[in-house]
C-alpha cells in the first residue's frame, strides 16, 4: 500500500542515505574494489607479463609508486573533507546557519572524495600481488592505478574551482532557488486545463537570470528585417523570472521568431563586469557601504578608496556621451529601444548609499564633496544639476549627523584624502 508505514520508513531511509555525505563515498570505495579485483583477475590470467616492467618498473618500484598513491589519496581525502567542513562553517556564519544541508549535499564534493578513495583501494589491493622473490608486478593494475591518479589530479583542480564558485552569494542563492522551483513543480503542478497565453508580441524569458549583455546589432537587424520595433523590458543587470515578459514587439510579429530575440540576451546567474558599468560602481559602493555598516567595526579609509575609485569613473564618464535607449536602423527608425543608464541615475548609484551611510564620518563626507567639487569642475552643463543635488543632500546628512556647529563645519570641508592635508584648516 502507498500509505503503508514500511514504505514510508524505506522512503525515508532512502532520503537519509541519498542525502547524506557518505554514502557517495563509499559506493565509490566499493567501485574501487571491484575494479580492482577485475583488473587482478586479468593481470593473473596473462601470468603478470600484460604490461612489461620495462614500463612499470620492478617489484620495488612498484611498490614505491602504489605506496606513494595510497598515501597521497588518504591525504587528498582529508583535505577535500576538510575544506568541505571549513565552507560549512564559513557559510554558516556568513549567509544562514540553514545553509549546512545544502553543502552536505554536494555532489561534487562527494564524487571527488569517492575517487580518491577508490583509488586509494585500488592501490591497496594491488600492492598484494607484487611478489618480489619472484618478480611479479601487477603490470594492468599499476597503469590502471597511474590513470586513476591523473584523473584524480584533474577533478582535484575541478573541486578547488567549484568551491570557490560555490561560496559565491549568487551560487547559494541559485542553489536553493533552483531546488525549491523544483518542489514548486513538484507540489504544485501546472493544470492542462489553463496553460499560459500570452500575447503575441511579448517575447518571455526562456530561463530566468540576470541580464548580462545585449546583442544590440543583431536586435536592430532583426527589427528592420521583419520591420518591427523591439522594447527590451529589461535592461543591463535586471533580473528576469522564467516566462516573465523580456521584450514587446511593435509590428506584425507573424514571421518573427521569439528565439531570435531571447538568442540575443544572455541571461546569467549574476552580474558582471563584462558589459555593465553600473556592475563594477555597485561594487565599489558595496565595499564603501560595507565598511561603514554597523557591525561595530567601521573601516572609513576604506571607504575613501572606494570612493576614489568611484570618482575617478565618473570623472571620465562625465563628458562621454550616453547612447539613449533608441536604436536607429540604416533607415533612421527607431528599431530598437533598450533600458539604459543615463548621468543622473550613474551620480545616484555612485554617492547615495555612502553618503547616507557614512554621513557621520568626517573622513567620508569630506572625501565625498571633493568627488563632488571636482566633478562639477569637468561636467557640462545639463550634467551638473544631479551633482548640485548631491552636494545639497550631503550637506543636510552631514548637518543631521553631528551635534556640534564645529563638527559639522569640518566634516563639510572638502579634502581627497577625507581627513588629510586640510584636516587642521577647519576654520577657514
Amino acid at each position: 500500500m502507498a500509505g503503508s508505514p514500511t514504505l514510508r520508513r524505506g522512503r525515508r531511509a532512502f532520503s537519509e542515505v541519498r542525502d547524506s555525505l557518505w554514502a557517495v563515498p563509499v559506493a565509490c570505495a566499493v567501485a574501487g574494489i571491484a575494479l580492482s579485483w577485475a583488473v587482478l583477475t586479468i593481470d593473473r590470467e596473462h601470468g603478470f607479463d600484460l604490461v612489461p616492467t620495462d614500463f612499470t618498473g620492478g617489484p620495488e618500484v612498484a611498490i614505491a609508486i602504489l605506496s606513494t598513491v595510497a598515501y597521497s589519496m588518504v591525504s587528498l581525502a582529508a583535505l577535500v573533507l576538510t575544506i568541505t567542513m571549513v565552507v560549512v562553517q564559513l557559510a554558516m556564519g556568513q549567509f544562514s546557519p540553514r545553509i549546512v544541508q545544502t553543502f552536505l549535499q554536494d555532489k561534487p564534493s562527494q564524487f571527488a572524495i569517492g575517487l580518491f578513495v577508490a583509488t586509494f583501494t585500488n592501490s591497496i589491493l594491488a600492492l598484494r600481488e607484487i611478489d618480489v622473490d619472484r618478480g611479479t608486478v601487477p603490470g594492468l593494475a599499476i597503469v590502471v592505478t597511474l590513470v586513476m591518479v591523473l584523473v584524480s589530479i584533474v577533478v582535484l583542480a575541478v573541486y578547488v574551482h567549484h568551491i570557490g564558485q560555490s561560496l559565491r552569494v549568487a551560487s547559494l542563492i541559485e542553489l536553493v532557488g533552483d531546488k525549491t522551483r523544483s518542489l514548486v513543480d513538484a507540489v504544485y503542478p501546472p493544470s492542462d486545463a489553463a496553460p499560459d497565453v500570452h500575447d503575441p508580441g511579448v517575447v518571455v524569458a526562456p530561463e530566468s537570470g540576470v541580464v548580462t549583455f545585449v546583442d544590440c546589432a543583431a536586435l536592430v537587424e532583426l527589427a528592420e528585417r521583419h520591420d518591427v520595433r523591439i522594447e527590451l523590458v529589461a535592461g543591463l543587470g535586471d533580473f528576469v523570472p522564467c516566462g516573465a515578459p523580456l521584450a514587446e514587439v511593435a509590428g506584425d510579429v507573424a514571421r518573427l521568431d521569439p528565439t531570435d530575440i531571447t538568442d540575443a540576451v544572455d541571461l546569467r546567474l549574476e552580474r558582471n563586469l563584462d558589459h555593465d558599468v553600473a556592475y563594477g560602481i555597485r561594487m565599489l559602493v558595496d565595499i564603501a557601504e560595507r565598511s561603514l555598516g554597523d557591525s561595530g567595526f567601521q573601516d572609513p579609509t576604506t571607504a575613501v578608496q572606494a570612493i576614489d575609485r568611484i570618482h575617478d569613473c565618473l570623472r571620465q564618464l562625465v563628458r562621454r556621451p550616453f547612447p539613449g535607449p533608441a536604436r536607429r536602423g540604416e533607415d533612421g527608425r527607431v528599431r530598437l529601444v533598450v533600458p539604459e543608464m543615463d548621468w543622473a541615475a550613474y551620480v545616484r548609484l555612485a554617492f547615495d548609499e555612502i553618503r547616507l551611510a557614512g554621513a557621520g564620518s568626517p573622513q567620508v563626507s569630506r572625501r565625498l564633496r571633493a568627488a563632488l567639487e571636482d566633478l562639477l569642475t569637468v561636467a557640462p552643463p545639463d550634467r551638473r544639476r544631479s551633482i548640485v543635488a548631491q552636494l545639497e543632500l550631503l550637506e543636510s546628512s552631514t548637518g543631521d549627523a553631528h551635534a556640534d556647529l564645529r563638527d559639522v563645519v569640518a566634516a563639510q570641508r572638502a579634502d581627497s584624502q577625507g581627513l588629510g592635508i586640510d584636516a587642521g584648516a577647519t576654520g577657514r
